[in-house]
This record gives C-alpha cells, structure tokens and sequence, in this order.
C-alpha cells in the first residue's frame, strides 16, 4: 500500500503529495534561510506522517516540544541526561517504537553535538530484529555536520560529523531516513548532504548557496536566481518521493505552533524615564537567592545509590593471582607511562583517543600485558592526573562527595571540576582561564569562562570577584572555597603544579 502524505499544493492550485515508502528509502534535504518556512515544512511534514511511522527529532531550538500533547511524542531534555544515557534512550525509542523529541535547548554547541551524536548512536547499533522504519529529522544540521571546523573540540565535532554520516549513508538499510535541514548549504558537510535524493529548497539569497541549490535541483546556473522570488512557505522540490521535475510548491497550514512565535509589532509601554530608571538600575538581587537549576542533594543520593548498587570492578585485575607487592609495582609502572606520555608537548591538547593510543603501546613495551587499563579507567587516571590528584587524595572519604559531583558533568569537563575542587580543598588561588582551558585540552579562554558558568547553572559552584577583580570559586554544600585568584593568570598556584602528576 502506498502512502500518499500532502504537503500542501502547487502553484497550479493541485495537491502536492510526498510518497512515504519512497521517502523512507531516498532521504530528503531541505535549505532555506531563516524565515522561509523551513522548520513550518518540517512540522507539516511530521505531523502528516506522525499516523503512519516512528519519528525522532533532533531540536536544537526546542522548536518541536508541541507535537507531544498532539502526537503523543515523548520529549527528552538532553541537559538533564549523559551522554551515556541519551545512548541507552535512542536504544530503547528503537526498541519500543517511541516517537522522541531530543530538545537540546539550553546547551552549548559542544555538548549538542556529543548529545545528539550518543542519542543518533543508540538508534544506529540497536540489533537487526529492531531495525524498524523511522524517519530521523536533524533540524540546523549544519550545527551537527558543519563543512569546517569551529570553535568546537575536535573529538566533539568527529563523534557528531560521523553519526550524521552513519545516519545519511548507511541508515537506510537500518530502517532510519534521514531527513536534514540547513540555512546555509555551504555549512553542510559535503558528504552528508550528497546522500540525499529528495530535495526541498526554499528561499536563499546568497549566491553559493543558490548555485549549489540550483546544481542539485538539475537546474541551469541563469535560472538559481529563482530563489531569491520564492516566498514564506514556497519551496522548490524534487525527487523520487516528490516529483521527477522541478516542482514549485506552497506547504500547508499545520495543527501545532513552534513555543517562539513570529515576532509582531507592539507599541512600546507608557512609562516615565524616572520609572525605568528605578526599575532597570535597581541592585541586582545577591548571588546566594539565585534559584539553583537542578537540587543537588538529590542527584547525589541517586548516585550514592547507583554506586552502592554497582558492581566493583577491578580495571588491573589479571586472569592469574598476584601479591599485593606485584600489583602494587604494576600500578607503578602503567602511573609512570602515564607520566611519560602526558610529558610530551602538546599533550593537553590531544584527543583523548590519541592519548589512549600512544600509552597502550608504552605500556606493550614495558612488557604490562593484560595490565593495561582499558578506555575508560585511562580516562579516569587522565582526569586525575589533570586535576593534580594522588592516590592519597582519591582515596580519602572526603573526597568521594566530590567524585559523586563531579560525575553529574560530562566526563571532559570533570578533571576541570577536581582541579578547582583541589584548589578549594588546600585553599589556593583560583587557577587562571589558561590553565581551566589547558585542563579541558582547548586553547580557547572563552571556552573555559563557559565551563565556569556551567557548573555554576548546575548548582555545582558559585563563582564571585572581590574588589581587585580576582576569582574566586565556592563549592556548593562543601563549603570550600579558594584563596583570590587572577582570572587572566597564565598557570595554576606554584603548589597544584608540584603535585600535578599522577601517583
């Protein structure tokens, strides 16, 4: 049976239908700038096909909340979840044929990518009995696939460039149609838009893009100047799924509203300059009554209960029994070829990956064999080591609380949380932007400013400057706090780089 879904009508007044089956097989790309109705064509479209088979949204704006109350989708906000969580939801959505909405609003570009790359990787590995029809809209795709590097760490943009690539090149065979949408073609990666077969192209005025729009509707170079006429709502389609020639088509009136409406005019109030005066200028409210986002005791009994309820696992443990004496010479052994590797230059800026490599094969030639860590114990030895802690420390019962916290972030900005969180704990200076940047292996100090305001957002910390401009950073319930810190200092206190080398 073919599915039939209208998207609206031609210019000629007749209805403009999408074939469904086609499109699950084909994938489709739609381009316009912002505000030529693209996100309103992604709407109609899901909410036509909503009957029919199991969506997943990727919404970077939180624009696509509405469709659950209608539709019955379930929305997943991406900061209240790991990455290793969002993984297991797109797992289970396959599993259970669950219509998701992956509201990414409120994350830096960073963690949407990771986010949106761990919940994509979940639908992608489930197993071959699941491999039901799905159409998987990526809204702002450009945010996910970009054609260059931006500001973004290279790990984050790899992870999230291949599960955009996983998704348009090998998906169709896993039952997953992608279905991508861009404001600027010339920001997409190449490879990921070329996988398309059905194109929906709105209204552009840059002359690339307008040229790439035209190469791939087959259309000659004189006539791309068409884009710039089309209005609010009309698009340009072609394809299998839509229509064998180029097609102009105006999309239809949908059943649910975006939560941002179009801006609308509105005249200004009525009020006295001495009345704004008092209301603008009037004394920002005290740091201490800024409502905390999420309540971190809670969270922390959940961890203190996940980790109770866990099995302990021991990364060093090897098939035949060894004393304590071997296995305490061992530790040694692999902590300094940890050291010999974080030694070379550069080595806070590589990728995790990178690292790992390079320290399996010191370890392989120190002769350590089964003793080498695995991904994940590395990563927990690297954060340690990066955050200037030693066994006597990370051992000490004080300490599990701030384990326990900094388990809540992300595991790349958890070695930034145990560096501040040592700093506070001996009472030095708040280490500089340089040195929280050379700590999350990133040159930016932007960067590192926003992982400061992030774990402030979560209740982790509260950052203030006293009266010659120095930092200083509080760990909320802990009480621990550093000694005044210059924000624009170059390296961490003369105390943390003495000890900034794992045990």
């Amino acid at each position: 049976m073919t599915v039939a879904i209208e998207m609206g009508q031609t210019t000629a007044g007749a209805a403009a239908a999408m074939d469904l089956e086609e499109l699950l097989a084909t994938r489709l790309l739609v381009q316009g700038n912002s505000g030529s109705g693209k996100s309103h064509l992604l709407r109609r479209l899901l909410e036509q096909s909503a009957p029919w088979v199991q969506q997943a949204i990727i919404d970077p704006e939180g624009d696509f909340v509405t469709l659950a109350e209608r539709f019955g989708h379930l929305v997943i906000a991406a900061e209240d979840h790991t990455e290793r969580g969002l993984q297991v939801a797109g797992e289970r959505a396959r599993l259970h044929r669950v219509s998701t909405v992956l509201n990414l609003e409120g994350l830096d570009a960073e963690n949407q990518m990771r986010r949106a790359a761990a919940f994509l990787g979940g639908m992608f590995d489930v197993d071959r009995d699941h491999w039901y029809p799905m159409l998987v809209v990526v809204d702002e795709a450009q945010l996910f696939a970009p054609a260059v590097a931006g500001e973004v760490s290279d790990e984050a943009r790899k992870l999230s460039l291949g599960a955009m690539t996983n998704l348009m090149c090998r998906g169709r065979k896993r039952g997953l149609a992608g279905i991508i949408a861009t404001q600027r073609l010339a920001k997409l990666a190449k490879n990921v838009a070329a996988e398309a077969s059905n194109f929906l192209m709105g209204r552009t005025f840059l002359d690339i893009d307008m040229a790439r729009a035209a190469d791939l509707l087959g259309m000659e170079r004189r006539q791309a100047e068409a884009f710039r006429d089309l209005e609010r709502g009309q698009f340009m389609a072609l394809g299998p799924a839509l229509s064998r020639r180029p097609l102009r088509l105006h999309i239809g009136p949908t059943e649910t509203s975006p939560r941002n409406s179009t801006p609308r005019l509105m005249p200004l109030p009525e009020a006295t300059t001495e009345d704004m005066r008092a209301v603008i200028l009037a004394a920002p409210p005290p740091d201490a009554s800024r409502p905390q986002r999420r309540p971190a005791p809670d969270l922390l009994e959940q961890l203190r209960a996940a980790k109770a309820a866990a099995p302990v696992i021991q990364p060093d443990m090897v098939e035949a029994p060894v004393s304590a004496d071997e296995l305490a010479e061992r530790r040694e052994r692999v902590n300094r070829t940890l050291r010999a590797v974080l030694a070379e230059p550069d080595a806070g800026f590589r990728a995790i990956g990178v690292l790992y490599q390079e320290f399996v094969v010191r370890c392989r030639i120190e002769g350590l064999g089964a003793a080498v860590p695995d991904l994940n114990e590395f990563r927990r030895m690297l954060t340690h080591a990066r955050a200037g802690l030693g066994t006597d420390l990370t051992e000490d019962d004080g300490w599990q609380d701030v384990s326990l916290r900094a388990s809540i972030l992300p595991d790349d900005m958890q070695g930034v949380f145990m560096m501040i969180a040592r700093a506070a704990k001996e009472g030095w200076p708040c280490p500089g932007d340089a040195a929280i940047a050379r700590a999350y292996g990133s040159h930016s100090l932007r960067r590192a400013q926003r992982l400061l305001g992030y774990m402030e957002e979560q209740g982790l910390i509260v950052v203030q400057l006293d009266g010659g401009g120095r930092r200083i950073v509080t760990l909320v319930e802990l009480a621990w706090a550093t000694a005044p810190g210059d924000p624009n200092g170059n390296d961490l206190p003369a105390e943390q780089i003495a000890s900034a080398t794992p045990a």
